[in-house]
């Protein structure tokens, strides 16, 4: 039957010149069948839904009405507004008028509807007013399936709503797509993270995803045989990880000198070859070095040195060749020299890797440890400067030590790592955003660790290393690069730009009913919503996000400890043909409210928070309940309201509740004794049952107030008696407090 039929005998040709025709004609013939279509029934539709606004310079309180106000369950989905025929529906303050509405926090639907009974739109209730869909109501059947997809009662779903099982193989041992829509989600993994050499230790790199998470989600989110891919493929974990799981990998990078690393550690090569090619380069290397100042000066003008490529801001060198000795430059020079004269492919690859890690330390930006060990580059921390007192390495000790690190990587992958399973990786330098050279619908599966924003300019901090192996970054890769800042200053919107744009090509080239998992850990709510939606956007049906602690702070954390996490979350997405949005919660309450309520909550939960463990819930709680995008607007930056209301205990470095007011929102009773017994009892570390509750009842005056036995309840878990009637915390509770 068509769905024009649903709207009875209206004459879509007459309707604009019918006078009798108006706005309440469009809710009745056009609106009402239509939504009803839809499966809303009277339960789900709120008619005339009230909103109160702030108007004028005065900022007066009106009244307005939402012509309906979608329901399921406690979450409005959409708002619809009718205008008459002659009623331009494209009109800026029409769409104005509607997103208001749909934005309000009594309301914050998904979507937002606007019909004149000649012609439907479909807007996404985001800063954009995205617009999903336009079409005259008379040629509804050409996208009823689209406007079904979005708009049915069977198109949503609740936060955390979705659970997978384990899936079962069929008879013949294989997953049919069935099976990859029920598989189980990951729940937070215990890394072992130095575990692998073939990750650890044979080269640095700014940022690693630690291998056995990445080994984890490809295990538990693909198969054997299945492809995997990675657009922002850094130094190979998931390339080599998917090898490893006998899986075909792809890897991405715009980085020259990520690519140069992947590549290195991916090549096949026979070890004991491997170390007799070193030891005869060494030897050869021990009778060719300079030692005296006029042979080094020699040198200088025979061997290879770094091109002479400018470096970024913040430095206090204007050129590479800058941030070397004459000594340095010709030790690493010849070592490269020889090198280059190895015949066979893999090894030389391998040496040169070798070579690589040997300029990270054997620079002007190196200095020594607080222990007096070798301290890492300046530039692994900030940028490149020439540290104040740079520390004058021994370089045979280290090309030794470097060098069995190396060696120890390649014996770890040697039966792995074969001319034969190499054939199943592709290292592709390219961008995220144009990943055509890849046909749509062929991954299995996508697990990536973009870049943060502003956090870590990639093709700025790997300019030594470029100059050294002479990789050349073109200006339209820096153009291309997802990062915020930078040599060329790149705006935010220009990040979130690049970014959806590489979400989109993940989405084409994933195949249905699979997986897609990015990480991600910094600690602005606006990034959150963007990947959000823009996955949603795409068709991406969200599945979970899951805390990852790390087992020690990466380079991202050391540069911006105030906007990465020490953790990260891994977002976790499936490519479905009838995806279901993800509703926004009637909060019932405001944003300061649960804004408060969250940080108070997470400070009580601790004993006094950290201002990562503080995000962390905030943003998790934002997602659930669907208030990211508010969050996102109104708290990007969450340090200015903590130091306004709580207090700091400089020594933990943790937000604590001032005990001059309590906590403001209402918060469980016993975490609110609990928080406050061990504040007391580390204080006066022993006191006088009767003295505990003459101090700890004021503090609850907010919320219920609990009787003495709540309190001794409370008491009994974390504290001991002394005596007849006194109290003191059990080891395992003693704290440090500054309130």
């Amino acid at each position: 039957m068509s769905h024009v039929s649903i709207f009875g005998n209206v004459d879509f040709n007459t309707i604009a010149s019918n006078p009798e025709f108006k706005e309440d004609a469009v809710r009745s013939f056009i609106i009402d069948p239509l939504i009803k279509k839809l499966g809303y029934s009277v339960d789900n539709i709120v008619l005339g839904k009230a909103v109160q606004m702030q108007t004028g310079s005065k900022k007066q309180t009106t009244t307005y009405y939402a012509d309906y106000a979608l329901k399921i369950g406690n979450s409005y989905v959409c708002v619809v507004e009718a205008k008459a025929p002659q009623k331009n529906i494209a009109d800026e303050s029409v769409i104005d008028q509607a997103w208001s509405y749909a934005s309000h926090r009594e309301i914050r639907s998904i979507y937002i509807v606007i019909c004149n009974g000649l012609e439907f739109a479909l807007y996404k209730t985001d800063l954009d007013r995205t617009l999903l869909l336009r079409f005259s109501v008379s040629e509804i059947d050409q996208y009823w399936k689209e406007l079904q997809r979005f708009l049915s009662t069977e198109s949503f779903q609740s936060p955390e709503h979705v659970e997978y099982k384990k899936p079962v193989e069929t008879k013949n041992g294989g997953f049919n797509n069935e099976t990859y829509c029920r598989q189980q989600i990951l729940a937070p993994i215990k890394i072992q993270r130095q575990k692998a050499k073939r990750h650890h230790g044979s080269h640095p790199y700014f940022t690693k995803q630690s291998w056995d998470i990445v080994q984890n989600y490809i295990k538990n989110y693909s198969r054997p045989g299945d492809t995997v891919l990675d657009p922002f493929g850094g130094s190979g974990v998931t390339v080599m990880e998917s090898l490893i799981l006998n899986r075909k990998a792809i890897n991405v990078d715009l980085n020259p000198f990520s690519i140069f690393l992947t590549e290195a550690k991916l090549v096949p090569v026979n070890t004991g070859e491997l170390q007799k090619t070193f030891e005869r380069i060494y030897e050869e290397f021990a009778k060719l070095e300079p030692k005296t100042e006029s042979e080094i000066k020699a040198a200088l003008k025979k061997y290879p040195r770094p091109q002479k490529l400018p470096l970024p801001k913040n430095t206090n060198a204007n050129t590479v060749d800058e941030l070397f000795t004459d000594k340095q430059t010709v030790q690493l020079g010849l070592f490269k020299h020889l090198v280059m004269q190895v015949q066979n492919y893999n090894i030389r690859k391998t040496l040169l890797l070798l070579f690589s890690s040997l300029i990270h330390y054997h620079n002007l930006t190196s200095f020594w440890g607080p222990h007096g060990n070798t301290g890492a580059s300046a530039m692994w921390m900030y940028t490149h400067r020439i540290a104040a007192k740079p520390c004058d390495l021994d370089f045979h000790k280290l090309l030794k030590d470097r060098f069995k690190s190396v060696l120890k990587a390649k014996e770890e992958t040697e039966t792995i790592i074969t001319v034969d399973t190499i054939r199943n990786a592709q290292v592709i330098q390219g961008t995220a955003t144009d990943l055509s050279f890849i046909p749509d619908e062929s991954i299995d599966y996508i697990y990536t660790d973009p870049p943060y924003a502003k956090n870590i300019a990639y093709l700025d901090l790997s300019v030594m290393w470029n100059a050294w192996l002479d990789l050349e970054v073109s200006e339209q890769e820096r153009q291309l690069e997802i990062i915020e800042g930078g040599e060329l200053d790149k705006s935010k919107d220009e990040y979130k730009q690049l970014l959806a744009k590489s979400i989109k090509e993940m989405f084409r080239v994933l195949k249905y009913d699979r997986w897609f998992s990015i990480v991600f850990a910094h600690q602005d709510p606006q990034y959150w919503d963007l990947i959000l939606n823009t996955a949603e956007n795409c068709g991406f049906q969200y599945v979970k996000m899951v805390p990852q602690e790390n087992c020690k702070s990466n380079f991202h954390k050391r540069k911006n400890p105030f906007t990465v996490f020490s953790g990260q979350w891994i977002i976790t997405f499936r490519k479905v043909r009838n995806p279901k949005t993800l509703m926004k919660v009637n909060l019932g309450a405001d944003l300061l409210e649960l804004v408060m309520q969250t940080i108070e909550g997470t400070i009580a939960k601790f004993n006094g928070a950290t201002i990562d463990q503080i995000v962390h819930n905030l943003i998790l709680r934002g997602k659930e309940l669907g208030f990211l995008d508010m969050l996102a607007k109104e708290y990007s930056d969450i340090r200015p309201f903590l130091q306004q209301n709580f207090g700091y205990d400089m020594e933990r470095n943790v937000y604590t509740i001032p005990e001059s007011r309590g906590f403001k929102s209402h918060i469980d009773v016993n975490l609110r004794i609990k928080y406050f017994l061990e504040s007391y009892l580390t204080r006066c570390k022993q006191a006088k049952f009767s003295d505990i509750v003459s101090e700890i009842m004021p503090l609850l005056k907010n919320g219920s107030t609990p009787e003495k036995q709540t309190i001794r309840g409370v008491l009994e878990d974390i504290a001991e008696r002394v005596g007849k009637d006194s109290w003191r915390l059990k080891a395992g509770n003693q704290k440090t407090f500054a309130m």
